[in-house]
């Protein structure tokens, strides 16, 4: 490889459009691209027709205060800002998306939606389209060149921050005009917040986003129910025996523990997990933990990060934005990936990605949309 950066490499400056989100991470990344020699823009984009309905202080990246803080950002580095209005499309690609998929029994991963959709779909265009080069944000992971000029996605130098998974929805023509300035930082989150005041940035300090934007209060089953209404159904176990109530079968997802509600406790005394959940006739299906084992699974709408596998090979998988990698085989057939797992796994949902990884090289990714569970538990 002839390259170990995230930044793209270029005989010339690039014209870069920096997605500043009002968090450090953005912010440093957008001054490291334009102390490296390139022409940057920052932009933050509103996702909200109404952006103090999303979280504000530590728990926001979409609020008034964030776009404030992100401009402020730009003056301090130097460089031009505006904000650009992607509510709509936001609500249509992400949002509503989320619904559905609740909606349907499946678990979503919105931050991959909004990687594909949004700021390497929507936000990309019309960035090449203003003549721009390439897309710069914060995320961790590295864009490698081969010797042959293709670019690669890779894990970020630091695996702690490594944030690949939720980037593995990128093709290649999105990997093309993308720049992940902190992918090789082998340094901590103290040594960036460090970077940062040494900037004169005032995010320095600010504390990191977590969990779903767009969910003001973080209560995702208030926020469906808001959505979708509330509808009784059963809680039943494997044998098909109901030991309570829900009111919204979309409220729950697979390997869920806690806020079961069931009335009585298993005749082992061992805590119930849910095992599976049919919208069809609203039911939530529990058991026990040993029941969630899966040893493998199909998944859809692969998305490749440069060329498609051909034939079966071994990779490692990651299941979860925040989970460690497994062995797996998985073979493309037919537009659809087959996966077996080395050892089971746990807690798999249809809905969530997987991720496939050759060593540090994202190979792609896929929606998981039926597993295939180990022998029943006796």
């Amino acid at each position: 490889m002839t390259s170990q950066t995230s930044m793209l490499p270029a005989d010339r400056p690039l014209r870069v459009l920096a997605a500043m989100s009002g968090g450090v991470d953005s912010a440093v990344a957008a001054a490291r691209a334009a102390e490296a020699g390139h022409d940057v823009t920052g932009v933050h984009l509103a996702l909200s027709a109404n952006p103090q309905s999303f979280r504000t202080g530590a728990r926001g990246c979409c609020t008034i205060e964030d776009s404030r803080d992100a401009r402020r950002a730009a003056d301090v580095i130097g460089i031009p800002f505006y904000v650009w209005d992607l509510a709509d499309r936001f609500r249509e690609d992400v949002v509503e998306d989320f619904i559905a998929e609740y909606e349907a029994g499946r678990t979503p991963n919105p931050c991959l939606r909004c990687n594909e959709k949004i700021k390497f779909a929507a936000l990309l265009d019309k960035a090449l389209a203003l003549g721009f080069d390439a897309v710069c944000t914060g995320h961790y992971a590295q864009v490698i060149v081969n010797e042959n000029g293709d670019r690669e996605l890779h894990r970020a130098a630091d695996m702690a921050k490594d944030q690949s998974y939720v980037l593995g929805v990128l093709d290649d023509r999105q990997l093309a005009h993308a720049m992940f300035p902190l992918g090789d930082t082998e340094t901590t989150k103290e040594e960036i917040r460090a970077e940062a005041e040494r900037r004169d940035l005032a995010v320095a300090k600010k504390p990191d986003s977590h969990d779903i934007c767009f969910i003001a209060d973080g209560d995702t089953q208030g926020f469906l129910a808001n959505r979708l209404g509330k509808a009784e159904g059963d809680i039943v176990d494997e044998s098909g025996d109901k030991l309570g109530t829900h009111e919204g079968a979309f409220g729950y997802t697979i390997g869920q523990r806690k806020g079961l509600r069931i009335g009585r406790p298993a005749p082992d005394g061992k805590p119930r997990y849910v095992l599976d959940i049919s919208p069809v006739d609203n039911t939530v299906t529990v058991g026990p933990v040993e029941a969630l084992d899966v040893t493998a699974l199909t998944a859809i709408k692969p998305r490749w990060c440069g060329a498609a596998p051909t034939g079966p090979g071994t990779y490692t998988a990651q299941l979860r934005a925040h989970g460690g990698e497994t062995e797996v085989a998985a073979e493309l057939v037919d537009d659809e990936l087959r996966v077996r797992f080395t050892d089971a796994v746990r807690g798999v949902a249809p809905g969530q990605a997987i991720v496939l990884y050759d060593g540090t090289r994202v190979v792609g990714s896929a929606t998981i949309a039926t597993t295939e569970r180990a022998a029943a538990v006796a």
